[in-house]
C-alpha cells in the first residue's frame, strides 16, 4: 500500500498542478489516523491558546474569526484569504510535499476532498466528535466529505440546484416554466424561433455542470473503493442527459458563452440569456454581477428528467479541512466546529452564504426571506426542497480535479465540432482511465 501511494503521489505531482505532496503518505506518523481528542482535550487547547492559520477564500470566515476571537481570546484567527482555485490548491500541495507551512484549517471544494484524503494528506476528525453531526448536514455535502466511518472535514456550504429564468424574457414570448427537461427544450425552440438572438441557456462545456446534471439523472459514472475506480459514462442515467443536451447542441440553442465572462454577464443582464440552472449560491452573485436585471429574473424547481421526479444534484460547495501536518489541531477543529457546525453558521448564513446545515435549513427565518432581486420571491423554500431531494451516492473521482482539467479536450469538442456528447463522454472516460492507471489506480473498465 505504501509504494503504491507513492507512486500515485509521484504521478499526480508530475503531471497536475493540483498535487499531493510525498510526504503526505508516509504511513502511520503521518498524523492523518483516527485520533482521540476529547472536549476537555479542545477546551484546555483553547483555554491555553495560540494560532490558528486558516487557508480559505470563503469571505463570510472574516467576521466568524472576529467572533470566534471574541469568544476565546486566547486564540488567534489568521485568516489567508488572498488565494482561490488552482493557486490554492497549488500552494497547499506545494506545502504538504515540502512538510512546511502547512495550515491548521484549509478549504477545499467537495470534488477535491478524495484526493487529499486518499493520500492522507487531511486528518480523519472522527476522533474529535466530528462523527457524531452528521444528522446536522444535508446528505450531498455530508457525504462529500466522509469515506466509511472516516470524517474528513464539515461541511461548509452546498449548491442545491435550481432553474433561474427571466420572467420578463418568458412573459414577453408567452413561455411557460418548464417542470421536465422535454419541456424545457420545447422552451428553448420557441425562445429562439421568436427571437434569434436570444438562448435559453448559454454553455460551452463545462465539467461541473455535466457532472452534475448526470448527478441528477441517475448516472454514476464513478465508484471508488480506496484505490480501486471505475469509469463508466454509458448508463441509463447519463442517456438521459447526452440525449436532451444533444438535441440542444444540434439546433444550436445554446449561446457560445463561456460562463463568468464579460459576455455572460452581458446575456444574463440583457435576456440574450434566458435561463441558469445553477447552485442556489448563485443570488449574491446575480446582484453584484447583473443589478441590471433586478426584478426580472425568479427561481424555479430544476427541471426533471421525468414528469413529477423530485431528484436534484449539487452544484459547487466546499468544506473546512484540517490538513494531516497541521501543527494545532485541537485549536484547528475548535474552529471548524463553530464555523460550520456552531455559532458561525447563522453569522455567515446572514452574509449570504448557503448552509448545509438541516436546521439552518427548515428554520422560518430562512424559508420566509423575501428575495427583492426575484421580486421578493421566497426562493430558499426553493433551495432548500432541493438540498432535501439531492441523492447522497454521488462520488467524484480521487483524481477529480485532472479529470475536470481535460473535459473542454474531450467533451468539450461536441460544442465545436460533430463530435457527439457520447463520443466526448467516452473519449473523457477513456483519458481518465489511463491517467488512473499512470498513477497507480487498479481501474475496473
Amino acid at each position: 500500500m505504501r509504494r503504491r501511494t507513492s507512486r500515485l503521489l509521484g504521478g499526480i505531482a508530475l503531471v497536475t498542478s493540483l498535487a499531493l505532496g510525498a510526504t503526505a503518505c508516509g504511513g502511520s506518523d503521518d498524523g492523518s489516523g483516527t485520533e482521540a481528542v476529547s472536549a476537555e482535550d479542545i477546551q484546555a487547547a483553547l483555554d491555553k491558546g495560540g494560532t490558528v492559520t486558516v487557508w480559505s477564500w470563503e469571505p463570510t470566515l472574516k467576521t466568524v474569526a472576529a467572533d470566534f476571537q471574541k469568544k476565546y481570546p486566547k486564540v488567534k484567527i489568521n485568516l489567508v484569504s488572498e488565494r482561490s482555485g488552482d493557486k490554492h490548491y497549488t500552494a497547499l500541495s506545494n506545502a504538504i510535499s515540502a512538510g512546511k507551512g502547512v495550515p491548521d484549517v484549509a478549504q477545499l471544494e467537495y470534488f477535491s476532498v478524495g484526493q487529499y484524503s486518499l493520500t492522507k494528506g487531511l486528518t480523519d476528525l472522527s476522533g474529535f466528535g466530528a462523527d457524531k453531526l452528521a444528522s446536522k448536514y444535508t446528505p450531498g455535502p455530508w457525504n462529500a466529505v466522509t469515506e466509511g466511518d472516516k470524517v474528513y472535514g464539515l461541511p461548509m456550504d452546498s449548491g442545491p440546484m435550481a432553474l433561474f429564468y427571466n420572467k420578463q424574457v418568458f412573459d414577453k414570448y408567452k413561455i411557460t416554466v418548464p417542470t421536465t427537461w422535454d419541456e424545457y427544450l420545447e422552451a428553448a425552440r420557441k425562445l429562439h424561433k421568436a427571437d434569434p438572438k436570444a438562448y435559453i441557456a448559454n454553455d460551452t462545456g463545462d465539467a461541473g455542470f455535466t457532472t452534475s446534471l448526470l448527478w441528477q439523472a441517475g448516472s454514476r459514472p464513478y465508484k471508488v473503493d480506496g484505490t480501486k475506480v471505475k469509469i463508466d459514462f454509458s448508463d441509463a442515467g447519463a442517456q438521459k442527459f447526452t440525449a436532451v443536451w444533444q438535441k440542444l447542441i444540434d439546433e444550436k440553442l445554446l449561446a457560445p458563452v463561456t460562463s463568468w465572462t464579460d459576455d455572460w454577464y452581458k446575456g444574463l443582464g440583457d435576456g440574450s440569456i434566458a435561463t441558469l440552472s445553477t447552485g442556489a449560491w448563485m443570488p449574491a452573485n446575480f446582484e453584484s454581477g447583473v443589478p441590471n436585471a433586478s426584478g426580472r429574473w425568479r427561481v424555479a424547481a430544476l427541471p426533471a428528467w421525468a414528469k413529477g421526479d423530485k431528484a436534484s444534484a449539487e452544484n459547487g460547495g466546499s468544506a473546512l479541512t484540517v490538513p494531516a501536518l497541521a501543527e494545532n489541531k485541537e485549536l484547528a477543529y475548535a474552529f471548524v466546529e463553530y464555523a460550520n457546525s456552531g455559532d458561525g453558521v447563522a453569522s455567515r448564513v446572514s452574509e449570504g452564504a448557503f448552509p448545509a446545515t438541516q436546521a439552518e435549513l427548515k428554520s422560518t427565518e430562512f424559508l420566509d426571506k423575501e428575495f427583492s432581486y426575484f421580486g421578493g420571491q421566497k426562493a430558499n423554500e426553493i433551495f432548500a426542497a432541493s438540498a432535501a431531494n439531492v441523492a447522497d451516492d454521488w462520488s467524484y473521482l480521487p483524481f477529480q480535479a485532472y479529470a475536470n482539467s481535460i473535459f473542454n479536450d474531450t467533451v468539450g469538442k461536441a460544442y465545436i465540432s460533430g463530435t457527439t456528447l457520447p463520443d466526448g463522454l467516452k473519449a473523457w472516460q477513456d483519458a481518465s482511465v489511463k491517467y488512473g492507471e499512470e498513477q497507480g489506480f487498479t481501474v475496473e473498465k
